[in-house]
């Protein structure tokens, strides 16, 4: 089984594009499950295979450990690998393909708690392909998208796994706006074109110096445009993912291991 876990910060639309994923395996006939990783989700748009809910409440937290929302967050980032003897042995009992893992609204909430990284070996780091959400409100200006960039990179650098960085809700952006963020994904020169304008501000210098440190050590990428309104990109995910693991062999074509 592989694992794909989707990061992005809070309303990029993991939620919404791990269900158009899964609606899109299924077309290709791939067998695939949800697990939704976020103890503080009030809705989903999708049906959870394996819910952390099931396990993990907040309201309980708050309660018992007199703490905020936020404040439960954290705890319950940390309970989730507390309870991972619990709830990982009903992930890998599942006869699937592929296990699509919705992580908290939240980023910073999986990203930067050991414990994620403890989850991530409990499933099997071996088996783990990261999908990470850029989002267009904040990738559509030139220093927006080095911020963007950034983030799938510390991203990258924290769980030391194979990842594609995706542009979500690209039906959100002007065919125009579009193609110039892309351009700028493919293109270092044109980003550092878009930066150094005839005003460019003190931000834009800190920018400069920052693409400069990720083209060095091999973090600038280009971005991948999806949207799970419209059903675009989910191919380029899936191919993406199959030629690191299968070097191109359809996932549903393997052989079986009876």
């Amino acid at each position: 089984m592989r694992y794909i876990y989707f990061i992005g910060t809070a309303g990029s639309g993991k939620s919404s594009l791990v269900q158009a994923y899964r609606e899109w395996l299924e077309v290709q006939g791939i067998d695939s499950i949800i697990v939704n990783l976020d103890p503080g989700a009030d809705f989903i748009p999708y049906r959870a295979d394996v819910d952390i809910r099931d396990w993990i409440h907040l309201d309980e937290i708050m309660r018992d450990h007199s703490l905020g929302p936020n404040g439960a967050q954290i705890v319950a980032s940390d309970l989730m690998a507390v309870h991972a003897k619990e709830w990982v042995p009903v992930v890998k009992s599942m006869e699937t393909d592929i296990c699509l893992i919705d992580i908290p609204g939240q980023m910073e909430l999986f990203t930067f708690r050991q414990s994620s990284t403890a989850l991530i070996e409990e499933l099997g780091r071996e088996d783990a392909f990261l999908v990470f959400l850029s989002d267009p409100a904040l990738s559509r200006t030139p220093n927006g998208f080095v911020s963007d960039l950034m983030l799938c990179g510390i991203t990258q650098f924290r769980f030391s796994l194979p990842i594609i960085n995706v542009l979500s809700k690209s039906d959100l952006l002007k065919e125009e706006e579009l193609e110039e963020v892309l351009g700028w994904s493919r293109d270092a020169y044109g980003l550092y074109n878009a930066l150094t304008g005839p005003n460019m501000s003190s931000q834009a210098v800190i920018s400069i110096e920052y693409l400069k440190a990720m083209e060095n050590v091999g973090l600038y990428r280009e971005l991948t445009p999806v949207s799970a309104l419209e059903g675009t990109g989910m191919e380029d995910i899936y191919n993406t993912i199959q030629q690191y693991f299968e070097g191109g062999e359809d996932a549903g074509s393997r052989p079986s291991s009876e």
